[in-house]
């Protein structure tokens, strides 16, 4: 058996971010999270006021057999808006802020790479950031979202109007953009 890695993003609302990345080749799990904030053990109601410098994010772990860093950040780029700042569409705040927390100096040095390659791609400029590492080790702490967040487009989202207008806009993208990369 390979060797999984884990990468952590955040490209606004953690419940899109979780349903698209649940449907990628070789990604075996994603778990919705809180990463970049001063408070320990923030709650959502902490972190959606925005005060606790907290992104919601994923933290998602594939096989890079299967899938390589590149191409999990091509999709990460490709399936949220990069070029907005601490918002995406209606959601507003640095909560909802366009990051990536390298684990590694490798995984760093890659996210640069993909940004630049996104905006080469793209014509425009992602203010995606890169944060959390210092000396080449992470130092953003990662704190799991309550329960009731995980897997959420595969039960409560499914009737939440917030959910309904929002993820299935990002996963026809991801379909038509990233096809080789979709589980059958």
């Amino acid at each position: 058996m390979s060797n999984l890695e884990t990468v952590i993003v955040a490209g606004g609302c953690f419940w899109c971010t979780e349903a698209v990345f649940r449907d990628v080749v070789g990604v075996s799990k994603v778990e919705s999270g809180y990463i970049g904030g001063t408070k320990p053990n923030p709650t959502y109601k902490e972190v959606c006021t925005g005060t606790t410098g907290h992104a919601e994010a994923i933290r998602v772990t594939f096989d890079p057999h299967a899938i390589s860093l590149a191409q999990i950040y091509d999709v990460f780029l490709g399936t949220h808006d990069p070029t907005q700042l601490n918002r995406q569409g209606g959601d507003v705040g640095t909560q909802y802020r366009s990051a990536i927390f390298p684990l590694s100096d490798a995984q760093a040095a890659e996210a640069e790479a993909a940004i630049a390659r996104w905006n080469a791609d793209n014509g425009k400029v992602a203010v995606t950031t890169i944060e959390g590492l210092s000396g080449g080790e992470q130092t953003a702490e990662w704190y799991p979202a309550e329960d009731y967040h995980q897997e959420y487009w595969g039960g409560e989202g499914q009737r939440n109007p917030y959910c309904l207008a929002v993820i299935p806009p990002k996963l026809m993208k991801l379909r038509k953009s990233f096809q080789k990369y979709v589980k059958d």
